[in-house]
Formats: structure tokens, sequence, C-alpha cells
């Protein structure tokens, strides 16, 4: 089975403008981002709205194709990509351009997934630490069936633990967030890029809820490692202190 990584990465965002091109340890965000990715996927782009982009990419010798500006997710933005670099592979792997720690363990279990025939599209869980965390609606929580696969993504904490007081639903139930990395078949990228908004992704601001309503099945890994996501400036000066950390 053939995999290719793509690394969506704008250059306009509302809280952190050029975000991509911010210097992080003498290196730019997205050149980090596309070593780590490099270091278990042969085949890599990084999909781009800017031209500063796409020439630092080239400049550090990587590759990166250049899309619209109109897309409305970067799953959008990935299957432009794919068309236009006319990749055979049978999997697209998302990683998005605004993280520098993805771990290699969590891109090998992503590829792991599609192992199994059933699996259409994957993602990866991680289990919460605490319930403080839990009950954080920027923390999406992951219900998972007895095969892994999702049932439902949800803001809000789920599921209910009937009886208990919340501060201890922790010891009760093992919640399981959701981090944003994805990967798909290719004849399922192009489904669901075509799908309209549904009401479920309308009401909790979630894209794989779409999929979910249409009955795409999403299986599920499990990684302890906790992807350090850049988008602020202070989040830049945290990833500055823990890369700092690691050396």
């Amino acid at each position: 089975m053939k995999f290719i990584a793509i690394i969506p990465a704008r250059y306009a965002s509302t809280r952190f403008p050029g975000k991509p091109l911010a210097i992080l340890g003498g290196k730019p965000v997205i050149q980090r981002v596309y070593e780590q990715v490099s270091s278990v996927l042969a085949e890599a782009y990084v999909a781009t709205d800017d031209e500063r982009i796409l020439q630092t990419v080239s400049q550090f010798g990587g590759q990166a194709v250049m899309t619209r500006t109109d897309h409305k997710s970067g799953t959008d933005r990935i299957e432009e990509a794919v068309e236009k670099i006319g990749t055979d592979a049978d999997v697209i792997i998302n990683i998005q351009g605004d993280e520098p720690f993805v771990q290699p363990s969590q891109l090998k279990t992503l590829c792991q997934l599609f192992d199994n025939e059933n699996t259409q599209i994957g993602t990866l869980g991680k289990p919460f630490e605490n319930m403080e965390a839990v009950m954080n609606p920027n923390s999406p929580k992951i219900v998972c069936d007895q095969r892994g696969f999702a049932l439902y993504f949800s803001r809000s904490v789920i599921p209910y633990v009937r009886g208990q007081e919340q501060a201890v639903w922790l010891q009760h139930y093992p919640y399981l967030k959701h981090l944003g990395l994805y990967a798909y078949r290719r004849e399922v990228l192009g489904e669901i890029t075509r799908l309209p908004q549904s009401p479920l992704e309308l009401a909790e601001s979630l894209e794989q809820l779409r999929w979910l309503e249409n009955g795409y099945r999403i299986r599920v890994g499990l990684t302890d490692a906790e992807t350090v996501g850049i988008d602020t400036p202070a989040d830049l000066e945290r990833a500055e202190k823990f890369l700092r950390q690691k050396s």
C-alpha cells in the first residue's frame, strides 16, 4: 500500500498571520513539520496558497504545490493538491502545517489503520489525563465502538456517567481526546470533499461529523504522544521552550 503526506499551510490566519514561516529553533515552522513527516513517509508535499510559503519549502529542499485561496477547509485544499500532483497513492495523510512536533509513531499508527480493509478514514485519539481537560470544549471527545471505529465526536463531555460526581467520571470511563491528524483512502477523499455541510457539523463545528453523517467509517488509532500545535504567537513561545527542553 502506498502513502503520501499532504501538509496544508495557509499564510492568512486571523490569530497568527504567516505562522508557517515563523521561526522555531532557527527553522521555519513548516520546515520542522516537513522534516518530521519525511522521516516516516517517502513522499510529502506542502499544499499552500501563498508564494512565500512555496518558495520557502523549495529553499529547504521540500516539495510544494500551489492551491486556490478560497478553500473552506484543509481537506478541500488537500484534494486539489492531490489532483495536481497526480499521485497513485492508495492513502492520503493530512498533517497540519502548524504541527512541528508530530511524532513518527503517530504517523506509523495512522498508516497501520489501513491494514483493516474496512477503514475508509483514519484519525488518532489520546487518553485524557484529567477532568478539567475533558471539559474543555476546544478538545473534542471521541466515542468509539468495540472495533475502534468512531461512533461520534463532540465538544461536549460524552458519555454522561450516571450516578457519579463529574469530578470522578474519568475513573469510570476512558475519555479519549481527538487529535487532528487524518488519513483517507484516495477515492474517499474525493467523495467527502463533494459533500455539503451537515447539520451535526454545523452544530459542533467539527468537519468529521459530516463524514459520519454520510455513512463513512472512521477508524481511531491510539497514541500516548500529544501534538503541540501553534495557533498564536504565545504558542510559538511555548514551542520554543519545549524545543529547548527536548534538546
